[in-house]
C-alpha cells in the first residue's frame, strides 16, 4: 500500500489528492509509523531491562543497534 500511495502522490502535479487518496495515504503513513514506533518501544524496553540487570556489554550492543 505504501508503494502504491507513493506513486499516487508523485503523479499528482496540479490537482490535489481526492478524499479517498488522502485517507489511503493517511492509513499507509500510520501503518509505517506504527510499526517503527512498536519496534522502538521493544528495543527501548530491552535496553532498560539490560541496564537494570547491570549487563553493560549488552546495553552497549543495543545502543549500537
Amino acid at each position: 500500500m505504501v508503494e502504491f500511495m507513493e506513486k499516487v502522490a508523485k503523479t499528482v502535479d496540479v490537482e490535489e489528492l481526492t478524499v479517498e487518496e488522502r485517507n489511503l495515504l493517511s492509513v499507509a503513513y500510520k501503518n509505517v509509523i506504527g510499526a517503527r514506533r512498536a519496534s522502538w518501544r521493544i528495543i527501548s524496553s530491552i535496553e532498560q531491562k539490560e541496564e537494570s540487570r547491570g549487563n553493560e556489554d549488552h546495553v552497549a550492543i543495543i545502543k549500537d543497534y
